[in-house]
């Protein structure tokens, strides 16, 4: 049982880490990546539906992502939700694709997107925190029933604070690259 919640731990804390890396790559680093439009979505035909589902996102340079939608009376829609969206992006419409040119950050956006980065990241360590309190509820829980001994969890309790550590290293290592990436120039 308490081997369990070592290992339900370790799979939330990697889910967290995870978690961290997919929202990390949606913040432009000044580099043309496809999971910068995973966030934005188009209204087609009613429902609200992301646009790497309904077209072929790729990156033919590395200032420069292509836009190919599977179907073409999309494509005006796409536009505007890219207009629309925060990424500070202006589509350029050919009739058949879009291409979005990804200008240089200037070293004021660089900064903010940093911060960003780092709440972000402080956002994933908080979040394995609370999945080390609660690992640790849970063996306090199952020593009061009698399931382990006094020293089980003193044990256990070292092996969730290792896992956190870990994966509080993890997190540091993720922010400092994707950190070194913005501020690469």
């Amino acid at each position: 049982m308490s081997k369990e919640v070592l290992s339900k731990s370790k799979e939330k804390m990697e889910k967290a880490e995870q978690a961290l890396t997919r929202q990390l790559g949606t913040i432009r680093a000044g580099r043309a990546n496809a999971s910068l439009l995973d966030r934005l979505s188009v209204d087609y035909y009613g429902a609200a539906t992301p646009v790497n589902q309904m077209a072929s996102i790729s990156v033919p340079e590395a200032r420069m992502l292509l836009i190919t939608p599977y179907d073409k009376t999309i494509l005006g829609e796409i536009e505007k939700a890219i207009l629309k969206s925060d990424l500070g992006l202006t589509p350029n419409n050919d009739g058949s694709v879009l291409r979005l040119s990804i200008p240089q950050l200037t070293e004021e956006r660089r900064k903010e997107l940093v911060k960003e980065v780092k709440k972000e990241a402080e956002e994933a360590k908080v979040a394995v925190r609370n999945i080390r309190r609660e690992a640790n509820e849970e063996l306090k829980k199952l020593e009061k029933s009698g399931d382990i001994t006094e020293d089980d969890l003193r044990s256990y309790g070292e092996d969730v604070q290792k896992l956190t550590d870990e994966s509080i290293k993890n997190i540091d290592s993720i922010t400092k690259d994707k950190e070194a990436e913005i501020l690469e120039v």
